[in-house]
């Protein structure tokens, strides 16, 4: 007989605290599994209920025995009696109704998937970060202390060096095009349905084994099965790798039925999770096999918890009485990777949802017309020749992915005031032109937005190549004309005045607007100009080098130009030509990223540390502490103090970095401060 431990959990509630007050969102089974959870909790009850008709929110109601019952989703929000609520609704909805929840300042539990995508993610986390309210996936395992055995086991070293996890959540049905889980225009399919379990698991597990509440995969591959009518997956596998060499092997599936398990293998022996997902609903035991090298049996770990979606909601309860941002077992952050790789595990078999695509991506994230926040402006400054003034922050197009990534980081910089865009026919492939091009056309703001775009790297930096490409840019920009076009690169082999004679053909077809240079010399600039100026012509109206607070010590791309160093600084303001400034914030020199003993990042390195930048770097610190902002906030605001024109060109990956950029908007700098953080002075 196997060795048998018990263990018993305990979930100790503040008894003075009241019951937390919920609402439920949407009416179908799920929904009533939770209703249940509830009723059966320490922590809540529910006190109303929403659905599309009166008649199935009061079905609902009378069921559960719901004192409210409202005929539609948003009379529930607007109840001053529910406090947090349930979202229940299918996965394409999600993010429309968590958001709203979140503006109505109400916590939110959302089922998972918690959306589509990352990019739906990012919007609904965002959501609830600015309006103050707790927002946790509903991933309801998590909350059980079966998954807490899990880890504590692995961190105690039960199974030495964890090397290898295996997890599956499948299972068979029927095909039917209007259920969804089959549906494409509802995210159906296996790997969003239940693969996101499995995946959450692997990313726990993987954390557990480097100390922390979950870790990211470097790389995720995959294959599967898709339906031939329908599109979505009928069964798939991935595999997930991590930068602490633990591998995952993780399965799902709507049309297939597979042993629903985990195992968890280390040097000094393998677990295994006879019930990982739905553990015992009602309460009781469960238990986990710990398989030791040469035993005869394995030891049996008998874990005691009560019922599973009664722990999720004390758990979620809990941390809302507790003031706390995120809820421990299922952090946002935490749910911003899973979406991640459930994206990398569907590109990888293929499959892209229909709503997912570009040209039908007509619609917010948030299912609503774009708007303005007209409590968040952004500065703006004019540019001669322009005739609309410019964001001080322009938002650099060179990272985004896909259409869902895409949206919602341009909608949110559109709605946060920003209107440049930066773009280059080089990046991408021109994927990012497309993209850019697709969202502005879906949008219908191109009479809003100023487009800047770049063409000419080496070695194309020819009128024939600039022309070729200015052709291709605008074709996949969708528009006739682009507000700035800039020369990537400089040809100094090339006599400037070719280039400005190009250039300004251009202008007289209105392909362009004003023109100037990225990565240009001082020198080139003023003949240029020079040039232009005796033939009648137009002449640079911008200049997009490097600026920045850290000097670059080693170009980040080949032939790079920076204009940190005080002639240019001096000529710039001499000609007040605006500088669009790239890398202005050193690329994360001035985060935690860099330090003198972090050297992880080899490019960091190499382009950015020196004795000087890193004095620069301690009196931005120094500066931030003292007007209570971040250290990278006092850069960008560098940037944007000096005395000539300037807009900072930013790259976020994730709508946080680009609220984070936004600080700087809000730094005032004296000359003496700049003088100071430039090291032409000893104090302010």
């Amino acid at each position: 007989m196997p060795a048998t431990l018990r263990v018993f959990a305990s979930y100790p509630m503040n008894p003075s605290s009241s019951p937390l007050r919920w609402g439920i969102l949407s009416t179908g089974r799920i929904a009533g599994v939770f209703a249940q959870g509830v009723a059966a909790s320490k922590s809540g009850r529910v006190v109303a209920v929403g659905s599309r008709t009166p008649e199935a929110a009061q079905i609902f109601a009378t069921t559960h025995g719901i004192a409210r019952a409202h005929g539609c989703y948003e009379a529930l929000l607007a109840d001053p009696e529910v406090e947090a609520v349930y979202i229940a609704t299918p996965h394409p909805q999600h993010a429309e109704w968590v958001v709203k929840a979140a503006e109505a300042g109400k916590h939110i539990l959302c089922e998972k998937p918690m959306g589509l995508n990352h990019g739906e993610g990012m919007v609904m986390v965002q959501a609830a970060r600015e309006h103050g309210v707790v927002l946790m996936e509903a991933f309801m395992y998590r909350c059980h202390p079966q998954t807490s055995k899990i880890v504590e086991l692995i961190r105690s070293g039960a199974l030495g060096t964890v090397g290898m996890v295996q997890a599956a959540f499948s299972f068979k049905t029927d095909y039917n095009p209007t259920s969804r889980l089959w549906a494409n225009d509802a995210g159906g399919g296996g790997i969003l349905d239940v693969g996101c379990y499995a995946v959450s698991m692997a990313r726990l597990v993987a954390g557990a084994a480097s100390g922390k509440p979950f870790l990211d995969p470097v790389a995720v591959t995959g294959a599967g099965v898709l339906h031939p009518e329908s599109g979505a997956d009928v069964y798939a596998a991935a595999t997930l790798s991590f930068a602490n060499g633990v591998i995952a092997q993780v399965s799902a599936g709507v049309g297939l039925t597979q042993e629903n398990v985990v195992r968890i293998y280390g040097t000094a022996g393998w677990l295994l999770v006879p019930s990982p997902w739905v553990i015992n609903r009602e309460g009781g035991s469960s238990k986990l096999l710990l398989h030791k090298p040469g035993a005869s049996a394995p030891e049996e770990i008998v874990v005691e918890g009560g019922p599973l979606y009664a722990l999720e909601a004390d758990a979620f309860a809990a941390a809302v009485r507790a003031g706390l941002r995120d809820v421990p077992q299922m952090r946002t952050d935490d749910t911003l990777g899973n979406l991640a790789a459930l994206d990398q595990w569907r590109a990888a078999i293929g499959l892209t949802y229909a709503t997912e695509k570009p040209a039908a991506f007509m619609h917010t994230i948030a299912r609503r017309p774009l708007r303005r926040n007209p409590r968040a402006p952004m500065p703006c400054a004019a540019v001669p020749g322009m005739a609309r003034p410019m964001s001080r922050l322009v938002m650099g197009c060179d990272n985004q992915r896909t259409m869902p990534h895409a949206a919602a980081m341009w909608d949110d910089y559109f709605e946060r005031g920003g209107n440049a865009f930066d773009t280059a026919w080089i990046y991408g492939g021109g994927l990012q032109e497309r993209l850019l091009g697709q969202w502005i056309k879906n949008r219908g703001i191109r009479d809003e937005v100023i487009v800047i775009a770049k063409g000419g790297h080496t070695p194309c930096c020819t009128p024939e190549g600039i022309t070729r490409q200015l052709h291709e840019t605008l074709e996949r920009l969708q528009t006739g004309c682009v507000d700035i076009y800039l020369m990537h690169r400089d040809n100094p082999d090339l006599p400037v005045g070719e280039l400005v004679d190009a250039l300004n053909e251009h202008v007289r077809a209105g392909r362009i607007g004003i023109f100037g240079g990225s990565n240009w010399t001082i020198k080139r600039v003023v003949a240029a100009n020079r040039y232009a100026k005796r033939k009648g012509q137009q002449g640079f109206g911008a200049l997009s080098n490097n600026l920045s607070l850290a000097r670059m010590v080693d170009p980040v791309w080949r032939d790079c130009v920076a204009a940190s160093d005080a002639a240019s600084r001096k000529w710039l303001k001499k000609t007040q030509l605006p500088l669009l400034a790239w890398s202005s914030q050193a690329r994360g020199f001035f985060t935690d990223r860099a330090g003198r003993d972090r050297t992880s990042d080899a490019e960091l390195v190499r382009c950015w540390y020196s004795d000087d930048n890193f004095a620069r770097r301690d009196r931005a610190v120094s500066l931030a502490a003292k007007k209570g902002v971040a250290p990278i906030a006092i850069a960008a605001a560098y940037v944007l103090h000096q005395p000539f024109p300037t807009f900072a060109l930013i790259g976020p990956r994730v709508i946080s970095e680009t609220v984070s950029s936004l600080e700087c908007l809000g730094v005032e700098l004296s000359p003496k401060e700049i003088a100071w953080l430039n090291l032409e002075r000893d104090r302010i």
